[in-house]
């Protein structure tokens, strides 16, 4: 459509050198097509224009200081992407691939995520360059400081409410909490992924991998099948892989390989999760002393081999294009029926190509990996209210959420003459109801 084409065109033109971006805006108006022929008001209000720019784009530096007195300067970013359905929502991200480029892809995926939750949430994104890892607590905490020493003048909780992603735990989010109440002298709910003795929600942690299981099975599950007796890969080996893995063998697949940055494990008779849960949530440890502790369990360098390993299921919950169009012509040659995206835009274009000629359900990270979002502004809630739900309450929320994203994708890929593209109709489900409200409050 001639409309797409020429918001994309500009797009790149007037952002360029930023390829995780254009790769984000290209899957996502490409799949909003229809829904444009369907409503030429777009056209006139400049929605999409308005839609792919974001409302406030912030960069600051960040000094601090390591162990031996040496100054260092890292970059630091937050994106306020879309704010017609509710304040700015979404992760702070510490890696040294931080950019401006991934900070506006996260973010734009963030507006359709946070909207597919059904929860008046709209879209932002942040983090740094700053790589935590071999930095000792005390290092972790100067950097947060600081960090937060500019942040501050930017988020609230009806204004702008961060979370943790990529090297950001719970450890990360208690640094920047304090240093927010320190210099903003209030207790409230603006960050989410708090510790529970200051605020935070049970089953946050679990959040983003169990709401990908659920909606996983639900996909299962409309085609009269379950998790049960199948072989399962899962990339990564934080969070979101973790509980992942903790979720699907609790409805009794088996989930046999794992990984992180340096290689992947393989393990023919299932990979036991507590011993994983004590090497990277305890020790902080790699992934390849899981070899040396299990008998009979395998370890390889390099991540890419995981890929060609048979199952039924495989859940990428590493980072983004991870699955590239070689990885997942393996993927469908050695029988891979369903992908659920865990991690933020794991396969790249072309592999989503080769997934959906195939007919493999495939469940992108926008809608698959909500689970996360969802249970952090189920925390907001908590915190306005002053209240604090059980386990089981919550729990319980996140599985109704995913079970309805699924649906509504399922249903507006079905009206919009894609049935069962579930990349077009998690798209168009999500901006919806943001088009609505831009339209609704005029041309801001």
């Amino acid at each position: 459509m001639e409309y797409v084409e020429r918001v994309l065109a500009d797009l790149k033109a007037k952002n360029p050198n930023e390829p995780e971006f254009h790769q984000a805006a290209t899957e996502i108006l490409n799949g909003l097509k229809p829904v444009v022929a369907k409503h030429p008001e777009y056209e006139k209000a400049a929605l999409l224009e308005r839609f792919v720019e974001p409302e406030r784009a912030v960069l600051f530096r960040v000094p601090w200081v390591d162990d031996n007195g040496t100054v260092h300067i890292n970059k630091g970013y937050r994106v306020q992407f879309n704010s017609a359905i509710g304040p700015y929502k979404g992760g702070l991200r510490f890696h040294p691939s931080v950019n401006l480029s991934i900070i506006k892809f996260l973010g734009l995926e963030q507006i359709l995520k946070n909207s597919l939750t059904g929860l008046p949430i709209g879209g932002g994104k942040g983090g740094s360059d700053f790589d935590p890892k071999g930095k000792s607590d005390n290092e972790i905490m100067r950097f947060c400081q600081s960090f937060m020493t500019e942040l501050y003048r930017h988020i609230g909780q009806d204004t702008d409410v961060p979370a943790g992603d990529i090297g950001v735990g719970g450890r990360e989010i208690g640094y920047l909490f304090g240093q927010y109440k320190r210099i903003r002298d209030e207790h409230v709910g603006v960050l989410t992924g708090r510790g529970l003795s200051y605020g935070g929600s049970l089953s946050r942690t679990e959040a983003t991998g169990y709401g990908l299981v659920y909606m996983t099975e639900e996909a299962l599950k409309c085609r009269g099948d379950s998790f049960k007796g199948k072989t399962v890969i899962v990339s990564g080996s934080g969070n979101v892989a973790i509980y992942a893995t903790e979720k699907a063998q609790s409805l009794g697949a088996k989930v046999v390989a794992m990984y992180d940055s340096n290689g992947y494990v393989y393990d023919k008779n299932g990979i036991q999760i507590d011993v994983v849960k004590q090497i990277k949530e305890v020790e902080r440890g790699r992934i390849k002393e899981y070899a040396a502790r299990v008998k009979g369990a395998e370890y390889h360098e390099g991540c890419k081999g995981i890929w060609t390993i048979k199952c039924d299921i495989a859940l990428p919950c590493a980072t983004q294009n991870e699955i590239d169009k070689e990885s997942a012509e393996i993927l469908v040659k050695n029988g891979v029926k369903y992908v659920g995206e865990g991690a933020n835009m794991p396969t790249t274009l072309e592999g989503i190509a080769v997934f959906q000629k195939a007919g493999v359900i495939f469940l992108p990270a926008k809608a698959a990996n909500a689970g996360g979002v969802a249970t952090s502004a189920l925390e907001m809630a908590q915190s306005s209210g002053r209240l604090f739900w059980t386990f089981e309450e919550v729990d319980a929320k996140l599985k109704n959420i995913m079970i309805n994203i699924y649906h509504n994708m399922d249903n507006a890929a079905k009206e919009y003459g894609c049935e069962g593209d579930y990349v077009a109709g998690a798209n168009i489900a999500g901006f919806l109801k943001v088009a609505a409200a831009m339209m609704a409050q005029g041309i801001v």
